[in-house]
């Protein structure tokens, strides 16, 4: 018998009493997690997966997982992985969903081969290797899924952290707090190139007090961000420059000379007001 019929044959012979022992394999694993997911929706999971696997093993070849006929397979637990990244589980509970089918799969192999001792060998071994490698592909993805969560939420944090407001008409102002590297940078960016947009600003006033310390990476950030702001027709104003960072400055030799920069924010939005011509009400200056 073609390797692979076997296994085929074993799960559609019995696949209630194959899917109540599974269960009980992976609660007894630790991989059920009736914290994170419903017994029902674990059933199910399992139930579709063996459904998904007995018809892979009809069509397609056991040793051959990466062919057409196992993409459902790989889809199926491509879904799981991402589901499970995201409700909590753990990389070793998720790959355990799969490796936990191996203790009543080799027990119904033993109980059906019999009299063949290379024949058991080599269905124990095919098994071996087609659920290691579907149990690799899952944890493949719950990290790629994991990855790319920190990655979403690092960019969320970003821009929560680079707010741009709106201090007066036609003005703008982006207090920075934090290091400012390229990725930074680059949400700053954008940031205020879509607020001038939204709202037609002729000055944004970028307050760096936040920012520990200014090196020559820092310094050429900032210049960059000036010129994106520049070609969209607002000019900038620098603000938060302390006595130790204007020293800093002149000593890395960075050229601040065509950007107006002011001790702080409300120096600068003094200037702002003035080149927009427009005036604060009575008492609002005190």
């Amino acid at each position: 018998m073609a390797s692979g019929q076997v296994l085929q044959q074993i799960i559609s012979k019995t696949q209630k009493e194959l899917l109540a022992e599974w269960l009980q394999t992976q609660a007894a694993d630790g991989a059920s997690r009736p914290d994170l997911m419903k017994e029902s929706e674990l059933r199910e999971q399992s139930r579709e997966f063996l459904s998904l696997l007995q018809d892979a093993l009809r069509v397609g070849e056991l040793g051959n997982v990466a062919g057409s006929a196992w993409s459902p397979v790989h889809e199926f637990l491509a879904g799981i992985s991402r589901s499970r990244a995201i409700q909590g589980f753990s990389p070793g509970e998720t790959a355990t969903f799969v490796f936990s089918l191996k203790k009543p799969l080799f027990a119904r192999l033993r109980r059906e081969i019999t009299q063949d001792a290379q024949a058991l060998a080599d269905e124990l071994w095919a098994t071996t290797l087609l659920l290691d490698q579907l149990g690799l592909y899952t944890t493949d993805t719950y990290q790629k899924t994991r990855e790319e969560v920190i990655a979403r939420q690092q960019q969320e944090l970003l821009e929560l952290s680079t707010p741009v407001v709106s201090l007066w008409k036609d003005i703008l102002a982006l207090p920075l707090i934090g290091t400012l590297d390229s990725a930074r940078t680059q949400v700053v960016m954008e940031s205020l190139l879509q607020k001038i947009v939204e709202t037609g600003a002729a000055i944004a006033i970028i307050d760096i007090t936040g920012v520990p310390t200014v090196d020559t990476l820092v310094a050429q950030h900032l210049l960059k961000t000036v010129a994106a702001a520049r070609l969209m027709g607002a000019d900038c104003i620098i603000s938060g420059i302390r006595p130790q960072i204007a020293q800093t400055i002149v000593h890395l030799g960075v050229d601040l000379s065509a950007v107006t920069t002011k001790a702080t924010l409300a120096d600068a939005f003094l200037i702002a007001l003035k080149r927009t011509q427009s005036t604060l009400p009575k008492g609002a200056a005190g």
